[in-house]
């Protein structure tokens, strides 16, 4: 099992995300979590999985240099991508609800990269996965921040809080992806990178 596999080596996440800890957790891999601010802005040029494979990738160089041998370093982004849009994190309840009332009653995508570093090799996968969302009610949008103060997600909402449980109608894709994490992709890579 990649547990055991993984004996040899460190796996550091990079992340503050309770979604991401938890899922290494159930995947049953040992880690660490190590942080560094990294000021998350991208060349306007890019879309879609070319933002979070950026990020992801830049998340990484801010800790590679401390990587030690035996360490792999996992960082990722998400965001959701909206009409040739992405959008991040609300900077506030106002940008919340913005977000929120642009994607009612359509189809969004999430995207999420995660970044494999060790000392010697770099390598980023990405997910996407298409959600659905009916029309919501401004009364539903409003209730659902306030409630649930939505700041730290990609697109103002959690799938698995009460706005997805009411208003998610179909879901193409990896449904952790769209929480934060594509875990079959973390599980595939790691087991590969381990072998080395």
């Amino acid at each position: 099992m990649l547990k055991d596999i993984l004996k040899r080596h460190q796996v550091i996440l990079a992340s503050g995300s309770p979604r991401r800890h938890q899922f290494l957790k159930e995947l049953d891999i040992p880690f660490t979590v190590k942080l560094k601010s990294v000021e998350e802005i991208y060349p306007p040029e890019l879309t879609s999985f070319e933002i979070t494979n950026f990020l992801s990738e830049l998340k990484a160089e801010a800790l590679r240099e401390d990587l030690k041998f035996n360490d792999i370093l996992i960082t990722s982004d998400t965001i959701v991508w909206n009409e040739e849009k992405a959008l991040g994190k609300p900077i506030d309840a106002t940008d919340a609800f913005t977000m929120l009332e642009s994607l009612s009653g359509k189809t969004h995508e999430v995207i999420t990269s995660v970044t494999f570093t060790t000392k010697e090799t770099q390598r980023t996968v990405h997910d996407i996965t298409k959600v659905t969302f009916k029309e919501f009610s401004a009364e539903e949008i409003i209730y659902y921040i306030e409630n649930f103060e939505p700041f730290d997600k990609a697109g103002a909402y959690g799938i698995q809080e009460w706005i997805g449980l009411i208003g998610i109608t179909k879901v193409e894709g990896s449904y952790f992806n769209v929480v934060g994490m594509p875990t079959h992709l973390v599980y595939k890579n790691l087991a590969e990178i381990s072998q080395f």
